[in-house]
């Protein structure tokens, strides 16, 4: 049987920028798993085309992102510095102008004054994707397994036994002397066996927490150009009418005019209607609001969170889309596990747990106090 120092299971932002740290404090023995056949977890940025294509840099810049989409620089200082130290571009999110408010079926919508975000939303260019690719870059490709999905840890002396299977089912076991769980806690505690059992409190706490962006659906309409912006609109939208709740400009600086909206349709409620009928709906509603050339997208693409079962459980579907809940435990204080495993998704930080940011801080912060305790570097490590 193989077997590892460290294992990171989930390849989102939390485990890449995990993978990261553990190699520049000079651990190289890390294998990091995730399920889906690509980097990102919850970051999502394709081609604007449609097409599929090259990482973000040169043509690939021109992306649109189907999860996270902003950041905050003013308070989420790590983030901000991470982006700046993989030398990323960003960019204020487009606010200037006014926006529309369609509060009833068959009424015009009414036309507002905008306003602006403060602190300063941004994005960064090539989408939060560029952020995946420039930290997917700095690793060892050796030591990262895609399409692999973990079904169970369970104990065997000193070691974790990880089981995992790949898309044909295979099954393979893998050991680590520490695992850092770098997804969210909810579906940690409903996808992955533990053996011997995770305390109950503990247990119930993971599936308690609600995961971001698992209840959303976003929409994304790409344009020639930005044509709202030659009527003096900011892009931004509010919509008691559906099918999209909420609406801001997608552009990319350099690349393709976008809007996109967050579908204020109830998770089960979406499960009912074809998505080629959501589209139609959501090109009406755009039309509505921008005029007849919104309702012809030169592209466009629904990505329903609540539908992906990498991300998505059950509890989810049955939730707001909220992601401020307090972050649980995410280390088990007392019993067989104690000291073997480290949350590190968003949702267990303390500071900015469901955000972008929180990735990031959880783990930094996970990723540390294992360093710390093997003893291996100084307290501080970093890019």
């Amino acid at each position: 049987m193989q077997s590892t120092s460290i294992a990171i299971v989930g390849g989102g932002l939390s485990g890449l920028y995990a993978a990261t740290l553990l190699q520049k404090a000079g651990i190289g023995d890390y294998v990091l798993i995730e399920a889906r056949p690509a980097m990102g977890g919850r970051i999502l940025s394709p081609l604007a085309s449609g097409q599929s294509g090259s990482e973000p840099g040169g043509d690939g810049m021109d992306r649109v992102d189907l999860g996270p989409t902003w950041f905050w620089p003013d308070f989420q200082r790590e983030l901000d510095d991470l982006v700046t130290r993989l030398g990323l571009a960003r960019f204020n999110q487009h606010e200037s102008g006014d926006m529309l408010a369609e509060r009833g079926a068959g009424v015009a919508p009414m036309r507002l004054r905008g306003y602006v975000s403060s602190p300063a939303s941004m994005r960064v260019a090539g989408g939060m994707g560029a952020l995946v690719h420039a930290l997917r870059r700095q690793l060892d490709a050796s030591r990262i397994l895609t399409g692999r999905m973990v079904r169970q840890l369970r104990i065997e002396g000193s070691q974790i036994a990880l089981d995992y299977a790949d898309g044909a089912g295979v099954a393979t076991t893998i050991a680590a002397e520490h695992v850092l769980l770098a997804l969210p806690p909810r579906l940690a505690e409903a996808t992955i066996t533990f053996a011997p059992a995770l305390p109950q409190t503990l247990a119930q706490q993971w599936r308690a927490t609600p995961t971001w962006m698992a209840s959303h659906a976003k929409y994304v309409a790409v344009y020639e150009g930005p044509f709202w912006r030659e009527q003096g609109l900011s892009g931004e939208a509010r919509s008691a009418v559906g099918p999209m709740a909420e609406i801001h400009d997608a552009s990319m600086p350099g690349g393709s005019a976008a809007l996109f909206g967050f579908l204020g349709v109830p998770a089960g409620a979406r499960r009912t209607v074809a998505e080629d009928v959501l589209r139609t709906h959501c090109r009406a509603q755009l039309a509505r609001l921008f005029g007849p050339r919104a309702g012809k997208p030169v592209a466009d693409f629904i990505k329903d969170w609540a539908s992906d079962g990498l991300t998505a459980t059950a509890l989810d579907l049955e939730v707001g889309p909220h992601h401020h809940a307090a972050a649980p435990a995410a280390t088990v204080s007392s019993g067989p596990w104690q000291g073997r495993i480290t949350g590190i998704a968003s949702e267990w930080s303390q500071v900015f747990p469901g955000y972008v940011a929180g990735a990031v801080d959880a783990a930094g912060r996970g990723t540390q106090d294992l360093i710390r305790m093997n003893r291996l570097l100084p307290k501080t490590v970093g890019l």
